[in-house]
């Protein structure tokens, strides 16, 4: 009786989780070894991305803030510069990241659903590109390492969150 009970549990289980399948991966960490860390991890439990705050000076990527549904991140990075601000159509997700480095972020270039380049920084340094491992998935959350500028930036990718209304 008890073999059975286990039996119908673990059957359950299983296609609990099939139903609920996630593929997430991660993308980075790009840049170099300085600063204090960072995650965005949790926020995107307050819905998907809806909008970015990048300060650039002339030469780096000084900060970052992201909106997760209506809830903005904590800024980091440093106050000096011009804070720049886009926000996302209703449904839309970021799909791909590019960017430069050399000792801190230098251009980060947000590349979405409907086809929008979101750039930010200048062209200088080290490429990376960024895409998720499974398809049909977007960006959650960021993570990554900063002071005054933003020394490195690590990117998590996840399916779209199906309870959230598009924002």
């Amino acid at each position: 009786m008890w073999t059975f009970m286990l039996l119908g549990l673990l059957c359950a289980s299983a296609s609990a989780s099939a139903i609920q399948a996630r593929y997430s991966s991660y993308s980075g960490e790009y840049g170099s070894g300085g600063g204090e860390p960072f995650s965005h991890s949790g926020l995107q439990l307050e819905g998907p991305i809806t909008a970015i705050r990048v300060r650039v000076n002339s030469f780096n990527i000084v900060g970052l803030q992201v909106r997760y549904g209506k809830v903005w991140s904590d800024y980091v990075g440093g106050k000096l510069g011009d804070l720049e601000e886009i926000f996302l159509h209703p449904g839309e997700s970021v799909i791909q990241v590019s960017g430069k480095y050399k000792y801190y972020l230098r251009k980060l270039v947000f590349v979405t659903d409907k086809g929008r380049y979101l750039s930010f920084g200048k062209d200088t340094g080290t490429s990376f590109n960024a895409v998720p491992l499974h398809p049909n998935t977007v960006l959650r959350f960021i993570s990554g390492r900063a002071g005054l500028f933003v020394n490195a930036i690590g990117l998590h990718w996840d399916n779209y969150p199906s309870n959230y209304p598009s924002y």
